[in-house]
């Protein structure tokens, strides 16, 4: 059991990984926003169906309730991936990816409201250490009209994403972690594809490579391990470890984008490796 623990926890945190390498992607893919999106969903589509082909995994789903289910949480993720890429778009990593991530707090809160289950003094409490961290984080910079958009766009991707994994938790434990991301992809990919029309697609021509490490790390397999773990952890639970994207995303784009972090980088990271580790220990199931 404990072994099994350690190797969610890990799980989860390879997932964190995955997934906050789409922030420097975001950035560097010089595309419109829903176009980003629709080539990410649909290649990642692809892969997973696939994948699921291959290794023999249902794709059925058991129920009508289910099927709304993750319709509506397929639709939370098409706007949570349009309104986070679109705050990196007119700001920058840091500033997109430290507003998502009020998400844990907004998550700690919302959960028990929607499911109506008591409140969790201990989520709100570590949820506030992360807030604290995040804060810590932020680079040195003066705050203009662009920036202000920036965080208002992605702590709206936050809400959206928060509301995603809380109506989807309900469901996940009955599926396999990638059939359910296939579904939504498929959801996400049929919204977005008016996007193809008004915008257009001929970037891809110089971008299909970059377009290609997001629909595949980023997303089909990133995505994927996370949906796995909300098997094993609550939302609240999953988003607190999952709050080391941050860290994660800002030293990736000091690596790539030369966007250079400072001693509050080390400050706020501190702060959220701790909470995750704290929450890790105490999420630990027997």
């Amino acid at each position: 059991m404990k072994s099994q623990h350690i190797k969610n926890v890990l799980e989860l945190s390879f997932a964190t990984l995955l997934i906050s390498s789409s922030a420097v992607l975001g950035k560097y893919i010089d595309m419109p926003t829903p176009v980003i999106i629709w080539w990410r969903s649909s290649l990642a589509l692809i892969i997973l169906y696939l994948f699921c082909r291959v290794n023999k995994i249902s794709l059925k789903i058991y129920s009508t309730r289910d099927k709304s289910t993750f319709f509506i949480s397929a639709l939370f993720l098409a706007g949570h991936w349009v309104t986070y890429f679109y705050s990196i778009k007119i700001s920058n990593v840091s500033i997109g990816v430290l507003s998502l991530f009020t998400f844990p707090a907004l998550t700690s809160i919302l959960e028990p409201l929607l499911t109506k289950t008591k409140f969790n003094k201990v989520h709100l409490l570590l949820g506030a250490l992360v807030l604290i961290g995040i804060y810590m984080l932020v680079p040195e910079f003066n705050i203009a009209k662009s920036d202000v958009k920036g965080v208002i766009w992605g702590v709206i991707s936050a809400l959206l994403f928060s509301l995603r994994n809380i109506i989807l938790k309900s469901s996940s434990h009955k599926y396999n972690g990638t059939m359910v991301m296939v579904y939504q992809l498929f959801v996400v990919t049929i919204v977005l594809s008016p996007a193809l029309y008004f915008l257009g697609v001929s970037e891809i021509k110089t971008q299909y490579p970059y377009i290609i490490m997001l629909a595949l790390l980023a997303t089909a397999i990133g995505h994927s391990l996370f949906i796995k773990s909300l098997k094993h952890f609550s939302a609240s639970t999953a988003s607190i470890i999952l709050s080391t994207q941050p860290l994660y995303a800002i030293i990736l784009a000091f690596i790539f984008l030369k966007e250079i972090p400072n001693r509050n980088v080390f400050i706020g990271g501190t702060l959220i490796i701790s909470t995750v580790i704290i929450e890790s220990i105490r999420s630990k199931k027997t």
